[in-house]
């Protein structure tokens, strides 16, 4: 609810103040990118608050409960990958600066967000198509997600298929984060220039990341290995604690957004290594 109430009003003033700046800065695409996949995801996260709210009954149909589901994977997903995009151009312009110039930064950004939209809405698709919601008559709940039956033909294959999407979509963009920030930071360490208050920002924001994204992609792969190990779930609190952390990350950009671009010295330096990056 916290999430809801300061990130939606919150993306929107970023994605409003940043989509005239599409046209002339490259890093607004992702920016722009990055808070309409937020703004998906807080959109979505309104109907499991009240799903939650209500005792983790489901009352708005199974239509509306494999949308919900896939919206909000799909665009955390979108979310992980558009952060590592940011951190890749941040690497590139701090540890790289020729190469970063010498690139065509737009076309570079625009096809990055295109890819990781196209992926992300490609790889959700099965949850569109499988059965989301069922009535558990000996709880008199019907739940929306949380109980999926293995021994249907339909759901046994999507464990496979979780497991790689969670790799794919959670692990992989914590590990291409943590190598950017970590060479970033080492970078403007070994500077002449004093990027003190640049290097605070850029580890609180990496900190953030991992709080944020790392329980989430762990406990989901733990999750679906010990599924296909034949073990019993005993993760769903835990869970919840995780899925609350990654939507927190929704309503935090934008005010990380703020502070890396209060970082820079200039608006030169601003629009070469904040936003531009």
């Amino acid at each position: 609810m916290l999430a809801i109430v300061v990130g939606i009003p919150a993306n929107v003033a970023i994605l409003s103040s940043v989509a005239t700046e599409v046209r002339r800065v490259s890093s607004a695409i992702l920016y722009c990118s990055l808070a309409i996949s937020d703004l998906f995801l807080l959109l979505s996260l309104v109907f499991k608050a009240h799903y939650h709210l209500h005792g983790n009954q489901w009352v708005f149909g199974e239509t509306a409960c494999r949308i919900v589901t896939a919206c909000f994977y799909g665009n955390l997903y979108c979310s992980a990958h558009t952060l590592a995009c940011i951190s890749v151009k941040r690497y590139l312009a701090v540890v790289r600066p020729f190469l970063y110039k010498s690139l065509p930064k737009r076309a570079y950004t625009a096809w990055a967000s295109v890819v990781v939209w196209g992926v992300f809405g490609a790889a959700v698709i099965p949850e569109l198509l499988v059965r989301q919601s069922y009535h558990l008559p000996q709880l008199g709940l019907t739940t929306c997600h949380d109980v999926l039956p293995l021994d249907y033909s339909s759901h046994a294959p999507l464990l496979y298929y979780k497991l790689g999407l969670t790799f794919l979509g959670l692990l992989v963009p914590l590990v291409v984060t943590a190598v950017c920030y970590a060479r970033i930071v080492r970078e403007l360490n070994h500077s002449h220039h004093d990027w003190a208050l640049y290097v605070k920002a850029s580890s609180l924001v990496f900190v953030i990341f991992v709080a944020c994204f790392g329980p989430a992609g762990t406990l989901h792969f733990l999750h679906y290995v010990r599924l296909l190990a034949g073990e019993e779930d005993s993760f769903y609190g835990y869970f919840n604690v995780a899925v609350c952390l990654c939507c927190l990350h929704a309503c935090l950009d934008p005010f990380l957004f703020l502070l890396m671009s209060k970082s820079t010295g200039s608006k030169l330096h601003f629009m070469t290594l904040s936003i531009s990056t």
